[in-house]
């Protein structure tokens, strides 16, 4: 059956790279991990002989999982979970796992949500499946805890005076999204190439979701899930992410000596085989059809071997896990 579902204005970045990665044309079971629009899913299924098992904590996207499933039946399985939970899906026959770590068109411009420093009001950002929303993190948060969420995650030069001025504005007045931009514009007053709120929304998203933990639990359970020779694909958008991904497959994908005294141990195990290095990065066309691809970065490695317990890797980034896990101190 012809799929005729519309994926509106999303369009789904490096698409045409990753497919050439994870080699659907032979058929197999794929797993995506951030279902969104539907964008690679629907690409994936266009050949009769694979099937696709979805993943996405957003509930919102339960209604474009339901046509899938009208269309595509028994190959289109959706799960509304957060993708840190894939081992919680059996199969063995896995071929690739994909994980597309932006935000899609639809999550952005529902201004309902607050994922954007463009929407009006409460203040938002949940996913899907939290804990606690980004109004609890400005009203109840310490102003040194604020200040760590926008240095670590947001990489924000003026981190200390936004944090300080955010609880001094708190004081009297309840914080929504417009008077968080307004505080945020009025000490960024040098004009900049990106909206001056982007890192602080940037931060605030990554705290109120979770987004390293998750992204860090994500990894290893589905290289635990994967059969031998299957692949990990994976699509940043800013350099947090994108440095847990390189450590991963980089840190798993060499032989380790030692001592550089010693020879080689033969015991020493490569658990990735990392064909390529260098990120995947979008064409000049690509970007001009789809201007938020431009910070897109693709990597990828096949699994080797099983058994990795990757205690370096997690301990390389428990820094920004506390974080994550900072109290409602203030």
């Amino acid at each position: 059956m012809n799929a005729t579902i519309n994926l509106e204005k999303h369009f789904p970045v490096l698409l045409n790279e990753l497919v050439s990665i994870i080699s659907p044309l032979y058929g197999g079971t794929f797993i995506d991990c951030t279902f969104g629009a539907g964008g690679y899913s629907k690409k994936i299924l266009e050949n009769n002989l694979n099937n696709v098992i979805a993943i996405d904590r957003d509930n919102s996207v339960n209604s474009i999982a339901s046509k899938f499933q009208k269309i595509y039946e028994k190959r289109f399985k959706f799960y509304n979970k957060k993708f840190s939970d894939i081992d919680q899906i059996k199969k063995n026959d896995i071929k690739a796992i994909i994980f597309d770590l932006g935000y899609s068109l639809n999550q952005i411009s529902d201004l309902n949500r607050g994922l954007s420093f463009k929407s009006k009001g409460k203040l938002d950002m949940r996913m899907g499946l939290n804990d606690f929303s980004c109004d609890k993190v400005i009203s109840k948060m310490s102003q040194q805890s604020l200040f760590k969420i926008f240095k670590y995650f947001g990489d924000e030069k003026y981190a200390k005076p936004i944090s300080k001025k955010i609880v001094q504005f708190r004081e009297n007045k309840k914080i929504e999204t417009e008077n968080l931009v307004e505080i945020i514009e009025s000490i960024k007053k040098k004009k900049t190439g990106k909206n001056k709120s982007t890192k602080v929304f940037q931060a605030l998203r990554i705290f109120v979701n979770k987004e390293i933990t998750e992204l860090i639990n994500g990894l290893i359970n589905a290289y635990n899930i994967l059969p031998i020779g299957g692949v990990i694909a994976v699509v940043t958008f800013h350099s947090i992410e994108d440095k847990i991904v390189k450590f991963f497959f980089k840190e798993h994908s060499e032989l380790k000596n030692a001592s550089r005294y010693l020879p080689k141990s033969i015991s020493s195990k490569k658990y990735f085989n990392l064909t390529k290095k260098k990120p995947i990065l979008p064409s000049s066309n690509e970007i001009k059809i789809n201007p938020p691809s431009r910070s897109a970065k693709l990597r990828f490695a096949y699994k080797l071997e099983n058994g990795c317990d990757f205690k370096k890797f997690v301990n390389y980034f428990s820094y920004l896990k506390e974080i994550e896990n900072l109290n409602f101190d203030a």
